[in-house]
């Protein structure tokens, strides 16, 4: 998904995280049946730091569709048809709320699967959700809360028994995930997004490269490749190899989370501080790389991201905070390594999302994960 914050205390342990970056095929558990800022002008930049994640470079990058290219930028983006389950499902949660479900697609074929590039290629056991995260958005667009689930959690998929939470991808596409996290959580999902990692490289490699912090050196044996502790310029090669590091790692794939969460948080800051905006020539490949690697649900036109653009224009960097969600820890099933949930902490999280009292779950419980330097 060392020594450890003391607010990561409760969650770091070895087990699995989600890897947005693709598939590694040195890794054996990865297939579903195998086991105080400085006050800043309020303008569109600063949505990128805001929200984390997919989105939060799906808010900032369409919020320049407001004035450059809005037409080529909006009919990049991949509208997924029949996305929401239509059977039973969760009220929707506090007025003015929105969670969304985002997700690292993976397949076994060469070609991108998500965006234009990616159309009909989707089918079963060929795509996974490694990276699985619910952004949730309170009604006042105060902070912004990325919540990232194992991608070996232990769940129930709805008509497949009790399998690791990737498996629902593979098995049923966005559907049958979003169904999956909906009866886990009991938290109604109000939209979807995806992105694939030939579009995280092109990203990466649009603006330049990216830093991370390391807080010690490590070796990665899968990938032979020595990570030296201190702040390290990524390009897109670079960035998959740090975010798909498993083995060696003091926390397994709770790291692996971390340092996923890391990454993405310097991807959206160097978008929005690195001369990005100002480099029209640089915004524009950003832009163009971004927006054909993305797919959402068909309820989402740019109007409706325009809006959402301009609700979140006020956040500032400290206003994202990251977490996981709260589990047992990691266990055998037959031959699989899993993790296993811890319901009665899960409750008290789930119930806060729905009720949009997270801030005050934060403040009892803690559980917020400090990336500004990981292992």
């Amino acid at each position: 998904m060392t020594p450890r914050d003391s607010a990561d205390a409760d969650q770091a342990r070895p087990a699995a995280g989600m890897d947005l970056f693709g598939p590694d095929a040195s890794e054996d558990g990865d297939r579903p049946t195998d086991h105080a800022p400085k006050p800043r002008k309020r303008r569109w930049p600063r949505v990128l730091l805001a929200i984390g994640v997919f989105l939060l470079l799906l808010v900032g990058g369409l919020a320049g569709l407001v004035w450059q290219r809005q037409s080529s930028y909006n009919g990049n983006i991949d509208r997924l048809p029949s996305t929401m389950p239509t059977g039973k499902r969760p009220g929707p949660s506090a007025v003015g709320t929105e969670n969304w479900l985002l997700v690292g697609s993976d397949t076994r074929v060469k070609a991108a699967t998500t965006g234009k590039d990616g159309e009909d290629l989707w089918k079963p056991g060929q795509q996974r959700s490694d990276t699985l995260m619910l952004l949730h958005l309170p009604a006042d667009r105060s902070k912004a809360y990325v919540i990232s689930f194992p991608r070996d959690l232990w769940v129930e998929i709805p008509g497949h028994g009790t399998q690791k939470i990737n498996a629902a991808f593979s098995y049923g596409g966005p559907r049958l995930l979003i169904e999956t996290v909906e009866n886990l959580t009991e938290v109604r999902i109000d939209h979807f997004g995806a992105i694939d990692f030939t579009g995280f490289k092109t990203m990466t490699d649009a603006l330049g490269g990216v830093e991370v912090d390391i807080r010690e050196s490590v070796y990665d044996p899968a990938r032979k490749q020595n990570w030296q502790a201190g702040r390290q310029k990524l390009n897109g090669e670079d960035a998959l190899r740090f975010v798909r590091q498993r083995y060696n790692l003091p926390n397994g794939d709770f790291d692996r989370i971390k340092r996923q969460q890391a990454f993405l948080a310097a991807l959206a800051k160097k978008a929005a501080d690195g001369g990005t905006v100002s480099n029209p020539l640089k915004l524009d490949r950003f832009l163009s790389a971004f927006t054909k690697s993305i797919s959402v649900d068909d309820s989402v036109d740019a109007g409706k991201l325009r809006s959402l653009a301009l609700s979140l224009r006020g956040i500032r960097p400290g206003d994202v905070q990251f977490m996981t969600v709260p589990n047992k820890g990691p266990a055998a099933r037959g031959r699989q390594s899993v993790v296993l949930p811890d319901p009665a902490k899960d409750k008290l999280l789930y119930e806060a999302i729905r009720s949009a009292e997270v801030a005050e779950y934060v403040r009892r419980h803690g559980g917020v994960n400090r990336v500004g330097q990981v292992s």
